[in-house]
């Protein structure tokens, strides 16, 4: 009989497991064989809990209480204290950046309360590499379902009632891609998943194919029996290896329960699917240039048409889903496209996982009904900006997307929404900017990925990029000249419009919405050779306002160049000779002092 009366959800997702999550395991494991009560209490490893910026975490069901930043040591306290008296160990609660409140139970934490977890409905509550966990959350009988209870048309329909739109970057239709892809004549059809995610500070897609990989699985499964595939790919970024792990696990499993594989379920309906392990580079992310690499060949974008559906990996009908986007399928099978289409805006319907990163007090992955507000996004959930600083953007959409300001904080999300305002969906990367952010240098930075990850096939791209590139460094270097803004918005405009793929076509929208909302800076560094936000280091004097010092001694304290001149209670001098540009003294001074 089953004694087990809690248990601990540790996160085993790579945010946590990067921090020590598994000697935390190894401990606590120690601890309560010590105390007897191994029968009691049960530890399992979970997918990503979300909540990244405070790992390792762990909830204790079924109360729901939430601990943070667990350290090995912590465990002979909580074992005892917890799991064998009862008294949780307050110490280790969340403590809301604001309002300074303790906040017990998982439940009532602001980050989680205002979530809607549907692509993440199993994230902190199933171990990942046990397929009966899946199974008891009502996992494949979406699958079920759609071999023996639907037709191809049936699928496609509750794919098209649902209104999903690819959480990939386009938002093209879901059930509009499967349609054409079934009406496609071939001999061989395929169905891909897209987990090739590049983007700087995105992981939503590694960390639902870490905590549910066999949604994935179902997902790609129930495609194919739409479209009459019987062979699929995922193509998985090498980076990513306990993903990889996962999914070999969850592939492995399926098939031992007759869930993949030949006649899937008694079905008559067979399916295979393999794991492709890409290099990285961010071009594969793109359809055609992914399809290439599976080949064989050089990952490389094509013109299209033909599109994937008719034509796609050796030339047979393919759709591909991003990793999101398949997770989503089984609920809408099982519970209906109207159940999925009940939530969101007119013409974004569901839910959008974002990655939340950069200077906001909550870091970590956020689900939420489209329609939700950016200041929802960044305040509410991403608990605002920290240390006293103030917003200045948001980056949507990565290298391909735009910096939101603070005046359209109040902007829904919704695909057409977002990109009146500038910025795109894509594949829901979100980075907070504060006041400290030289808006210049963050174009610089996505413009200096953007070419160094061209692949090179069109000039525009290859070229045009490189052109805008040098004039961005040249700005921030103080070498601007007059008219390069002008020729910044020229040579963005011909990248957009002749480029060959959306890496290139999407390359220079970091820069137009920077000029759009922040022209004034881009002005200051030609004109005035000053960096507003102080952040290009050619451009800051590197001297101490004497009106502004407190005094306090941090920046010599934090100086490598042994550079700073400071006594007790007077102000700190900067000895130019021996100063090396570091910009260490400015990050430590809390009064922006230096300039």
């Amino acid at each position: 009989m089953n004694k087990i009366r809690t248990q601990l959800m540790l996160c085993g997702g790579t945010g946590c497991d990067s921090t020590g999550s598994e000697k935390v395991r190894q401990a606590l494991v120690r601890e309560i064989e010590r105390q007897g009560l191994a029968d009691e209490v049960e530890i399992v490893v979970t997918g990503c809990n979300g909540f990244c910026a405070v790992g390792p975490v762990m909830v204790v069901q079924p109360e729901g209480i939430f601990y943070q930043k667990i350290q090995p040591e912590d465990a002979p306290e909580l074992v005892e204290e917890h799991f064998l008296k009862g008294r949780p160990v307050k110490r280790l609660f969340y403590k809301e950046p604001a309002s300074k409140d303790i906040i017990p139970r998982m439940d009532d934490i602001p980050f989680f309360a205002s979530q809607m977890f549907r692509a993440m409905r199993n994230k902190g509550l199933i171990d990942p590499e046990v397929i009966d966990e899946y199974i008891a959350r009502d996992g494949y009988f979406a699958l079920a379902k759609a071999l023996n209870e639907m037709t191809p048309d049936n699928i496609i329909e509750e794919m098209m009632a649902s209104g999903l739109r690819g959480r990939g970057g386009a938002g093209f239709p879901a059930g509009m891609k499967w349609k054409f892809a079934k009406q496609a004549e071939g001999d061989k059809k395929f169905v891909l998943c897209n987990a090739d995610e590049g983007d700087p500070g995105a992981f939503m897609d590694r960390s639902l194919l870490e905590s549910d990989p066999h949604a994935i699985l179902e997902g790609m499964t129930i495609a194919a029996k739409a479209i009459n595939a019987h062979k699929g790919y995922i193509y998985c970024r090498s980076e990513y290896p306990l993903a990889i792990k996962r999914l070999g696990i969850a592939i492995a499993q399926a098939k031992d329960y007759g869930l993949l594989g030949e006649d899937i379920l008694g079905s008559g309906f067979n399916f295979d699917i393999e794991v492709y392990q890409g290099a990285g580079a961010f071009v594969c992310g793109e359809e055609t240039a992914l399809m290439r690499s599976i080949e064989g060949k050089r990952g490389m974008p094509r013109p299209r048409p033909p599109f994937p559906a008719h034509k796609g990996l050796w030339e047979k009908p393919t759709i591909l889903n991003n990793v999101e986007t398949l997770v989503n399928v089984p609920q809408i099978i099982l519970k209906g496209g109207e159940w999925y289409a009940s939530v969101g805006t007119e013409k974004s319907k569901g839910t959008k996982v974002f990655a939340l990163s950069g200077d906001v007090a909550n870091i970590g992955l956020v689900e939420i009904p489209m329609g939700t507000t950016l200041r929802t996004l960044v305040y509410d959930i991403g608990g605002g900006v920290p240390n006293k600083r103030k917003f200045k953007a948001v980056q949507l959409g990565g290298p391909s997307g735009g910096c939101v300001p603070e005046e359209y904080l109040d902007t829904p999300i919704d695909y057409e929404e977002i990109v009146k305002v500038g910025a795109i969906m894509g594949s829901g990367g979100a980075i907070v900017m504060d006041n400290h952010t030289c808006m210049v240098d963050m174009a610089r930075y996505f413009m200096d990925f953007i070419q160094d990850e061209s692949c090179g096939k069109c000039t525009p791209c290859r070229e045009g990029t490189k052109q805008m590139l040098e004039i961005l460094e040249a700005i921030c270097k103080g070498k601007g000249q007059s008219g390069d803004i002008e020729r910044l918005e020229t040579l963005a405009h011909v990248i957009r419009r002749t480029s060959l793929c959306g890496l290139g076509q999407t390359a220079p929208n970091p820069v137009l919405s920077t000029l759009r909302y922040f022209r004034d800076e881009y002005e200051a560094h030609i004109e005035e050779k000053r960096c507003p936000a102080k952040i290009c280091p050619d451009l800051v004097k590197f001297e101490v306002d004497p009106e502004l010092c407190k005094r306090c001694g941090l920046c010599h304290k934090g100086c490598p160049a042994d550079a700073i001149i400071w006594k007790k209670k007077q102000v700190a001098v900067i000895d130019k000779e021996k100063c090396i540009k570091c910009m260490s003294c400015y990050a430590r001074c809390p009064f922006d002092a230096i300039f």
